[in-house]
């Protein structure tokens, strides 16, 4: 095999980094940029990497479309929450103001502490009011729960 010598320049820090990697694999610096090269300009290179990009993107869209409806649901329900407390409660006359902002912080508390045991459990309100919502063809057809979870609870 008839090899070439060309002289190339490099960033410093891709220098560097390529001397870590040599030295790291015990390669010779011209084996691991030939190596770089040959994929680079090898057509199958290209259609693996457009195919891993296109996986990627795939993952990104799927992840975005999931954050867009967990979104969409939280916003429906503190939505759907306001509505109903602001329809429901009554204005609190002036002479009960701070026993009702004591019940309201004993309330807040208590949300809080049920919050942090529910993420603690690793537990996702919106993905169980989804997998009810939603649920899959095990769950709806009454056969065993998918993934050996459990119904979530009422706390």
């Amino acid at each position: 095999m008839s090899l070439s010598r060309i002289n190339v320049y490099l960033e410093r820090d891709h220098d560097k980094r390529l001397a870590d990697l040599c030295a790291k694999r015990g390669l010779s610096r011209s084996s691991v940029v030939a190596a770089a090269l040959a994929s680079f300009l090898s057509p199958e290179g290209a259609d693996r990497r457009e195919a891993a990009i296109a996986r990627r993107l795939d993952k990104l869209t799927n992840q975005f479309e999931r954050l867009t409806r967990d979104q969409t649901v939280l916003i429906e329900t503190i939505a759907l929450f306001v509505r109903y407390q602001l329809a429901v409660n009554a204005p609190v006359p002036e002479s009960q103001q701070d026993a009702v902002r004591a019940q309201g912080k004993a309330r807040f508390q208590h949300f809080i502490e049920q919050l942090a045991r529910h993420l603690q459990r690793g537990g996702s309100l919106v993905k169980d009011l989804s997998d009810e919502i939603y649920p899959s063809d095990a769950q709806f057809y009454g056969e065993a729960p998918a993934h050996g979870r459990q119904p979530p609870e009422a706390s």
